[in-house]
């Protein structure tokens, strides 16, 4: 038997012992239940006679990483410490002093004090240098990303001393901070674009989301807003029950948001409980592939039900549906197994789920969209399931994958989106960003004109210097290609300055400058024979692809 083999064998042996561990427990006695009894004892004799010293959980985590691996690729393993790590952004808060830093030639300098936090209510501003935690100084070379969290995060309650420069000066000046619970938000901006045409964008869905979400909608109301385009894009999912909520808030009592369905698991229908106070709205989503799990049953909801219009690329299409089961670990206590129990289908029927399994090679779906043109030509998207579905008034839909939207918007396959794409994955337009943000600060800058930044500002200098520093190739404007490279680059620049300066909110009013899911939508959402009135209700009129008309 070959080594790639052996821990397969043993992985599946010991899964037969822990389903069965329970009835060894009671007392009684199977086939399965003696084969766990035989795992262990072949644990034991390796522990006891192997030739080397052996950690035995470390075998068991090979077994159980092993199991999983012959499973859906949406089933997973976590140990204790990475459950912690995940569980801040899940749960809508961590916890902490509350600022938000970047390192810069050597150096901690914090970019924004989290508003309502202990930070901030001590005195502590953008553009101040944290010099020192506790009695540790923190500069130099070796100054990192997971040293700075190791001293800044802490229990609630507990305190940290800190000393910092004050942003423009040498004066220094002492702080105590107390640890505090720290929001961490899922709903980052809100406004209005124009014509009355509200603007939300949903980064994930987690605990707080729906109620994030409800404040933002009552927020755009008051605004005057009357429309909204709900921004899912690279949105991978979270909690099902935040997606519900904010579907709810859309639709007439009574119709379907989704169902789920699996073996051991009866259809679950989850059917909206009132009549939305948004349900007059109309609606676009923007999504991508990107957008998977809570951000899919959103817009499966709005899709079937004919209430909004969908406006991007195909979906990711993860539509598994995970329960979590604790996993005793001797060494580090706890983990948890995140067991694919059910799938999730859209109100027509449709799964959501795209294609697992062998034959498959379902960690390179993006380069395989690439290469059969998916992300370039609707035409050219694979419907993997056959079956024709039928929105709430007859609308033909497909499934077998993620969801099709009505309105296709191409993937920008230039060099220019590759050249923005480069320096913003190195982290280059974020510190060129800072470092002109630094250089500025008391100045008062404005984000209402498009060129609200001109040449005067030294900001594309700022960047053409970090980037050569990082050696980074900066395009020639002597071509209309590089004159359209260097215009992305400058607008996603501007839009982190202005995160900097003023937060998400007026990042994302710059960052859809010129962006074309958003153009679309919004010229879509002011058409007046788009949508049409049914008791009380708002109803989408057409498909954009058939132009299908709708029993209405």
């Amino acid at each position: 038997m070959s080594q790639s083999k052996q821990p397969l064998v043993i992985a599946i042996a010991l899964a037969l012992g822990l389903m069965l561990g329970k009835g060894c427990e009671d007392g009684s006695l199977s086939s399965n239940s003696r084969v766990g009894s035989r795992i262990s004892h072949i644990l034991d004799q390796i522990e006891v006679l192997y030739v080397d010293s052996i950690n035995r959980e470390a075998l068991v985590d090979v077994a159980v990483e092993a199991i999983v691996d012959e499973l859906d690729p949406h089933t997973y393993y976590f140990s204790r410490a990475e459950l912690e790590e995940m569980a801040a952004p899940m749960e809508g808060n961590f916890e902490g002093i509350g600022v938000e830093f970047i390192i810069q030639n050597d150096t901690l300098i914090v970019v924004n004090a989290i508003a309502g936090g202990p930070s901030e209510s001590a005195g502590i501003r953008s553009g101040d240098r944290i010099v020192k935690v506790g009695d540790e100084e923190i500069s130099g070379a070796n100054l990192t990303n997971k040293r700075v969290m190791e001293l800044l995060k802490g229990a609630r309650g507990t305190k940290v001393d800190l000393s910092l420069l004050h942003s423009g000066s040498n004066e220094e000046y002492d702080v105590v901070i107390v640890r505090d619970r720290i929001p961490i938000h899922s709903v980052v901006a809100s406004f209005i674009l124009e014509e009355n045409v509200g603007y939300i964008k949903v980064i994930r869905f987690s605990a707080t989301t729906a109620s994030e979400f409800a404040e933002a909608m009552h927020d755009l109301e008051q605004e005057g807003a009357n429309s909204v385009i709900v921004d899912l894009r690279a949105n991978g999912g979270g909690y099902m029950s935040a997606a519900t909520d904010m579907i709810d808030r859309f639709l007439d009592q009574g119709l379907g948001i989704v169902y789920t369905e699996g073996k051991a698991s009866p259809r679950r229908d989850y059917i909206s409980k009132y009549d939305g106070e948004y349900r007059s709205w109309p609606i676009a989503v923007l999504i991508d592939e990107s957008s998977a799990s809570a951000s899919e049953i959103f817009a499966g909801a709005m899709q079937d039900n004919d209430r909004g219009l969908i406006v991007g690329r195909r979906s990711f299409g993860k539509g598994l549906v995970q329960e979590e089961f604790e996993v005793p670990n001797s060494n580090e206590g706890s983990g948890a197994l995140r067991l694919t129990v059910a799938r999730f289908y859209t109100p027509s029927g449709r799964a959501i789920q795209k294609p697992y399994g062998e034959g498959i090679d379902y960690e390179h779906d993006y380069e395989d969209r690439l290469q059969s043109g998916e992300l370039f030509l609707n035409d050219s998207i694979i419907k993997t399931d056959s079956v024709v579905y039928r929105t709430l008034f007859g609308r033909e839909v497909f499934g077998g994958g993620g969801i099709t939207p009505d309105v296709f918007i191409p993937l920008d396959s230039t060099s220019g989106y590759r050249a923005l794409a480069e320096l913003v994955w190195t982290g280059v337009l974020r510190d060129a960003a800072f470092k002109w943000v630094d250089a500025h600060r008391g100045e008062r800058v404005s984000i209402t004109s498009d060129n609200w930044l001109d040449s005067q500002t030294g900001g594309m200098a700022s960047i053409k210097s970090v980037a050569k520093e990082q050696g980074t190739v900066w395009p020639q404007k002597s071509s209309e290609e590089g004159r359209l490279q260097i215009e992305r680059i400058m607008n996603r620049f501007y839009a982190q300055v202005a995160r900097d300066l003023y937060g998400d909110n007026a990042y994302y009013q710059v960052l859809i400058h010129g962006d074309e899911f958003t153009s679309r939508a919004l010229y879509e959402l002011l058409q007046n024979d788009r949508f049409k009135v049914r008791d009380g209700g708002v109803y989408l009129l057409y498909n954009d692809s058939t132009n299908q008309s709708l029993n209405l």
